[in-house]
């Protein structure tokens, strides 16, 4: 059963997939949880693709294989991407979870606080961490050790993550590279973030890391100014202005700031790739030469200064999602496979962390003592035909009574002399069978001549051997109750 007041999820592959975080032209992201064996579970975000999207095989396949490649990158200012998942026509791109909010969310909190822009500090530690995470996926290796040649393509604010730790991480590398050539409709209309297209993606030209600093350097004139550096109310009118208009330095908006700013802001926009800071490290350490720029404490303070109400609410609905402890079925934990929409109702599988720790345990528990009765029963039985082997069974004491079952003929069987058995021709000679008759009592065994059998198909009596003295029972009990054999009976 579902707990009370558990929000609704449905389960991808090996996750859980809960409420929405954000909705894009692109894509919606929900809160997700990576479900493991023994209750173990990860709080992750799902990226999944709107149908027009997943349905088209060739941006599948771009976007399985740059994501592949973006999942090489490995430094703290990327939000690593962490698996694939295809189900049922639907496109999933699982990403880790950031508790912070995107750089376009607290641009436009600050608009709406009627703030002129972010704190020039705070804007140069922002777009300065991205431009590290840029940089780790530029110089990005194969696993060979050769260069993956990775252009995200797509710098924008909606695509830099900042993080209540004051963290900038970029974000959407194998989104990005799949969608940033320019896209065009069946009427010919440009699809994407064109305010952010350096003029050589644009023009469809050759791009290269340089393509990426550029568009870095828009979003550092843009939070620095509090304005929209390239803006139109149609596409046309944009991409005009990125190749013709004027690009007037920050200070001209916002004075006080410095001549250093300025000219790291102003060459990373120049239109000539060839003129632009030639890494994003390059970039990120000249506008740290420029000013003092803002510790990840000080960045970490003002997201939560903007944003600290909504990454509040959020933060009491993650709380909630991580109280829910959902189990997959063995099958799909072992598989991977897509199952889905289903419903703790639907599974029955409902069950909480300690709880189905508390079930594997008793299960191990149980397993054992099977295999521990079992080893002690075959050790039990090694023993007893040892005993039978060597002519008794357990030590009884005189006078005690036992069940007619557990009674032990201890008298020699009669068995046919090896003369007799070498004259007897193949099947006449018939296996000892113990007599129905009772056992005689020992003084009488001893006196009384040892009785005559004979074998069918041959002729005469058959002469067992006598037994030896002393032989009946051909055993001894020691001191201790154990019984011991006695050599001249064998």
């Amino acid at each position: 059963m579902k707990q009370p007041g558990a929000q609704p999820y449905r389960i991808v592959g090996r996750y859980a997939l809960y409420g929405e975080i954000a909705s894009g032209g692109m894509a919606t992201v929900y809160f997700g949880r990576l479900i493991g064996p023994i209750g173990f579970s990860r709080t992750v975000a799902i990226k999944c693709l709107h149908p027009q999207y997943a349905k088209d095989p060739d941006f599948v396949s771009m976007f399985v294989d740059e994501a592949r490649l973006a999942a090489r990158i490995q430094h703290p200012n990327v939000v690593p991407t962490l698996d694939v998942v295809t189900m049922q026509g639907e496109l999933f791109l699982v990403m880790d979870y950031v508790q912070g909010e995107s750089l376009a969310r607290l641009a436009r909190r600050v608009r709406a606080s009627h703030s002129a822009s972010v704190p020039p500090r705070i804007a140069l530690g922002i777009v300065a961490g991205a431009l590290d995470g840029l940089h780790a996926a530029h110089e990005a290796l194969s696993e060979r050790g050769e260069p993956l040649g990775l252009v995200h393509r797509d710098v924008s604010p909606q695509n830099i993550m900042v993080g209540i730790d004051g963290v900038a991480r970029v974000l959407d590398f194998g989104v990005a590279k799949a969608t940033g050539r320019i896209q065009t409709t069946n009427d010919g209309q440009l699809k994407g973030k064109v305010s952010y297209m350096a003029p050589e993606q644009m023009a469809g030209g050759e791009v290269d890391r340089r393509t990426d600093i550029y568009a870095a350097s828009v979003v550092l004139w843009e939070m620095l100014t509090g304005r929209r550096l390239f803006d139109g109310d149609n596409p046309a009118r944009v991409m005009n202005a990125i190749v013709n208009a004027t690009i007037e330095p920050p200070s001209r908006f916002v004075p006080g700031l410095s001549p250093a700013i300025d000219a790291v802001v102003m060459r990373g926009l120049t239109r000539e790739p060839a003129t632009r800071f030639a890494t994003a490290r390059e970039m990120a350490v000249a506008i740290e030469a420029s000013t003092q720029v803002a510790s990840t404490r000080e960045v970490g303070d003002w997201v939560l200064q903007i944003a600290g109400e909504s990454l509040g609410e959020r933060a009491e609905r993650l709380k909630e999602i991580e109280s829910i402890s959902t189990v997959l079925p063995p099958q799909n934990l072992d598989t991977g496979r897509s199952v889905g929409a289903v419903s703790s109702q639907d599974t029955g599988l409902s069950l909480t962390t300690n709880s189905f720790a508390s079930k594997v345990k008793a299960d191990k528990l149980r397993l054992a003592i099977a295999v521990g009765a079992v080893a002690a029963v075959g050790v039990i039985a090694v023993v007893w035909l040892a005993i039978l082997a060597f002519g008794g069974g357990p030590a009884r004491t005189e006078g005690a009574s036992s069940s007619p079952s557990a009674t032990v003929d201890e008298s020699p069987k009669p068995v046919a002399s090896p003369a007799v058995i070498a004259s007897a021709t193949p099947g006449d000679v018939a296996e000892p069978v113990a007599s129905a008759e009772p056992a005689p009592s020992a003084s009488a065994a001893s006196k009384a001549p040892a009785p005559r059998k004979s074998v069918p198909g041959v002729t005469g009596p058959i002469a067992p051997k006598p037994p030896a003295a002393n032989c009946n029972p051909p055993t001894w009990v020691d001191a201790k109750g154990i019984r011991h054999p006695k050599p001249e009976c064998f």
